[in-house]
């Protein structure tokens, strides 16, 4: 039984993760996600249905397009995996509870808002406030009652404030004003795990920015935009996931020598 579950969640967090991407590919562009076929993005030839199944036509087609054969980018089947896993394990750790279809929304939601900022570098304002509202819902759902909550909550506002602090001192050329309220929806969805995530964020941020700065010629080290919003996201849900805390040192009592 468990297995199907899982199966199943997985399947819808692989079609959901198709659908935001052409969501996110045609956000703001003038065409509408709910109408129109999807085309080939080199030849512009209608998809059949067949060639949108998640992963499997990917995989069918060896990474290749059935209508030209252009070879095709690994993001969606990457992408369409790492939501159907993030569905999964939602379920391996909540189980079946009412707070369940709003940390999904709140993934899809996420999923969203990475995928966007990682095309044009903002965050789109309705996704945005869709994730924000369902992590106050899964926070809320999953606090064990009203006071737990409101530290869950105080907790994102600093860190929240945090972030725009550092976006008006800057004047928006350190952090993004819309990180502030994504932070904030974050720290909701992790509860507990709310400062590690925070802090998790910018290691990786920190390491991977380190690797793009070595790579790039030398000369041509400044100026180098990188979106945020997908070191955040990465670095809260490892810490909601794995409940690591590093700042929790356990002491270790040494031999008494006096009784």
């Amino acid at each position: 039984m468990l297995f199907f579950t899982l199966a199943a969640l997985f399947v819808l967090g692989a079609v959901t993760a198709s659908f935001i991407g052409v969501l996110v590919a045609r956000l703001n562009t003038g065409g509408s996600f709910l109408t129109g076929r999807s085309h080939c993005d080199a030849c512009g030839v209608a998809l059949s249905p067949f060639s949108l199944v998640p992963i499997v036509s990917y995989l069918a087609y060896a990474g290749l397009a059935r209508c030209c054969g252009v070879r095709l980018r690994q993001t969606a089947p990457a992408t369409e995996f790492l939501l159907g896993c993030l569905f999964a394990l939602a379920y391996m750790r909540l189980g079946f509870v009412l707070a369940l279809p709003f940390m999904l929304l709140s993934f899809a939601a996420l999923f969203a808002l990475v995928l966007y900022d990682l095309m044009h570098q903002v965050l789109p304002p309705v996704p945005l406030t869709v994730f924000v509202l369902a992590s106050a819902g899964t926070g809320l759902l999953l606090a064990p009652d009203f006071v737990a909550f409101g530290v869950s909550f105080s907790v994102a506002l600093v860190l929240s404030l945090s972030l725009l602090f550092v976006h008006l001192l800057s004047g928006g050329r350190a952090m993004g004003f819309a990180d502030a309220p994504l932070v904030f929806g974050l720290a909701l969805l992790a509860g507990p795990a709310a400062l590690p995530g925070f802090a998790f964020s910018f290691w990786v941020g920190a390491v991977i920015g380190i690797a793009m700065l070595a790579r790039r010629p030398r000369g041509s080290r400044m100026g180098v935009e990188v979106p945020f919003a997908p070191f955040l996201a990465t670095g809260f849900l490892l810490a909601y996931f794995t409940q690591w805390n590093p700042f929790i040192i356990t002491a270790i009592s040494s031999p008494t020598f006096f009784q």
